[in-house]
């Protein structure tokens, strides 16, 4: 990847995503986040872009820093080239950050979309979950 890379010119915004990527992709998040914020800063197409910022927050969140991943992926506008990624994502990031309650109701609200049936009851279940620590109270929303 690192010959890749030099093959394109410095600072490619393409080309440090990829950088990025294969770093996260190994296991060197902490060395993956400044190339990534680097890719974003350059100017990236809205897909690949979309893809970054994912990957990103999921380095953040790797590296301790769940907190910069949930402001970074409730800034993100959705994509579809991420799909519920960016919820999937978020939702880990508000598991790491103390906030149980509200990661799953994210992952909850990511998923519904992709459910053949039951997506009102779901939505309505997930909108009722705790997301300070404390008792909700769900009543059925059949």
């Amino acid at each position: 990847m690192k010959a890749l890379v030099a093959e394109r010119p410095v600072g490619d915004p393409a080309a440090l995503l990829e950088w990025a990527g294969a770093h996260d992709s190994v296991g060197l998040e902490a060395e993956a986040v400044p190339l990534y914020r680097q890719a974003l800063a350059a100017g990236l197409d809205p897909e690949r872009e979309a893809r970054a910022i994912v990957q990103l927050a999921s380095s953040l969140r790797n590296v301790g820093d769940p907190i910069a991943a949930v402001e970074l992926l409730r800034a993100a506008p959705d994509h579809p080239a991420v799909g519920a990624a960016r919820g999937a994502f978020l939702a880990l990031a508000l598991f790491d950050a103390g906030q149980p309650g509200e990661a799953l109701a994210t992952a909850l609200h990511a998923l519904t979309p992709t459910l053949p049936g039951y997506r009102r009851a779901l939505d309505y279940y997930a909108s009722q979950l705790p997301t300070s620590g404390t008792s909700s109270g769900m009543t059925s929303a059949s």
